[in-house]
């Protein structure tokens, strides 16, 4: 498990553009502040990612998300309010304004209240959301271990230990309005 020292160090960094790998549910991910665009540029070349894809944010709490969705707390479908905090990405509408970096010019945002401890507290720690995609060049395995993250994606500037979730699989991305399965 990271260190106080190292959540500072990862969120002083994040603060002035870095992208820094973490642990998630099933993989590490690489993070950025989602309103840095410089940032997400970096992130976008490191991983060789078209910028269309959009991105998933994940927070420590619902509220952290408000700047960027168009649905309050209360008007989220029961089935989404119960699968947070946990390994579960919905798209929601996204709010006005949302950067098209973000939502891949989509009228919608891939969002996930993350229960992972290092996760949740990178975000907790950094006061905000962060975009968080896998730590793999596109199309490539994703990193599982620090050192597969230092072997697979050259660039990043910080790397926060920790044990992944255990998941086989990048979490599931459901659309909140319909259900429907998106990505398995």
């Amino acid at each position: 498990m990271s260190s106080p020292f190292q959540y500072r160090e990862a969120v002083r960094r994040l603060r002035a553009g870095a992208v820094v790998a973490h642990p998630t549910e099933a993989v590490y991910g690489l993070a950025c502040n989602p309103v840095d665009l410089d940032a997400v540029t970096r992130l976008l070349a490191l991983k060789g990612r078209p910028a269309a894809k959009g991105f998933i944010l994940i927070a420590d709490h619902f509220d952290a998300l408000l700047p960027f969705v168009a649905w309050s707390e209360s008007a989220l479908p029961e089935t989404v309010r119960r699968s947070w905090p946990g390994p579960h990405t919905w798209l929601l509408p996204a709010a006005p304004g949302v950067p098209p970096w973000l939502t891949g010019d989509r009228p919608t945002l891939a969002v996930r209240i993350t229960a992972h401890p290092v996760a949740a507290e990178l975000c907790r720690r950094f006061g905000g959301p962060l975009v968080s995609t896998s730590a793999n060049l596109s199309g490539r395995p994703p990193a599982r271990t620090p050192l597969q993250v230092l072997e697979r994606c050259p660039g990043v500037d910080f790397l926060l230990h920790g044990a992944t979730g255990g998941l086989d699989r990048p979490t599931p991305i459901r659309d909140a309005r319909t259900g429907r399965l998106v990505r398995p």
